[in-house]
C-alpha cells in the first residue's frame, strides 16, 4: 500500500490523543496504570519507527543507512522503553517520569532531525521540539508527583497527536502522499 506511511503518521497521532486524553481524564492515575499505557503506546510509536526504517517502497527509496539507522534506533528505543514499565509495572513515579523524560527528549530530537531531511514539513519538527521541551520538564522535576506528571504528559499526547494528524492531512494532500526523505 503506498500510503501506508501516513496511515502509521495517522494511527501514531489517533492513539497519542487516546493516551493523552486518558492521562487527563484520570490524572491520580497509579504509577502502575500510568507504566502501563505509556509501555503499550511506547511500543506501539516504537514500533511504527520501526516501519518507517525498514520497510522498502518507492517512498522510502532515498533514505541512506544512517537515516533508516536513525529510524531504527528510535524504534527500539521506544520498544524498549515500553517493554521496561510493562515489565516492571511497580515501578515508582519517579523511575517512570525519568524513563518518559529521556523517551520524549531521545524521539524528539529524532523527530526533529527527520523534519530537517522532509520537505515542507515542519509540524514533523514541531511534534519534536514539543517532545523535548515535555521531556525535559518532566526531567527537571521527577518528583512532582504522579498527577502533574499524567497532565504534563496528557497534554503533550494531545498536541503531538493533533499534530501529527494535521502533518497526515498535510502528506495526503501534497500531491505525493508519502514521506520522502530529501537526497542530501
Amino acid at each position: 500500500m503506498e500510503h501506508r506511511g501516513t496511515f502509521m503518521l495517522g494511527l501514531r497521532g489517533v492513539l497519542a490523543i487516546v493516551f493523552g486524553i486518558v492521562a487527563l481524564i484520570w490524572p491520580g492515575l497509579t504509577a502502575l496504570a500510568l507504566a502501563i499505557v505509556f509501555g503499550v503506546y511506547a511500543i506501539v510509536d516504537g514500533g511504527g519507527w520501526l516501519i518507517g526504517a525498514f520497510r522498502r517502497t518507492e517512498d522510502t527509496v532515498h533514505r541512506d543507512g544512517a537515516q533508516r539507522a536513525i529510524l531504527g534506533i528510535a524504534g527500539a528505543l521506544g520498544i524498549v522503553f515500553g517493554i521496561a514499565a510493562l515489565v516492571w509495572p511497580g515501578i515508582t513515579a519517579m523511575v517512570l517520569a525519568i524513563v518518559v523524560g529521556v523517551w520524549a527528549v531521545v524521539t524528539g530530537a529524532i523527530g526533529v532531525w527527520l523534519a530537517t531531511q522532509l520537505h515542507g514539513q515542519w509540524l514533523l519538527g514541531l511534534v519534536g521540539a514539543l517532545s523535548i521541551v515535555a521531556g525535559l520538564l518532566i526531567l527537571l522535576r521527577p518528583a512532582a508527583g504522579a498527577v502533574a506528571l499524567a497532565w504534563i504528559i496528557g497534554v503533550y499526547a494531545i498536541v503531538a497527536g493533533v499534530l501529527m494528524l494535521a502533518a497526515t492531512w498535510q502528506l495526503s494532500h501534497s500531491g505525493t502522499g508519502r514521506l520522502t526523505v530529501s537526497p542530501r
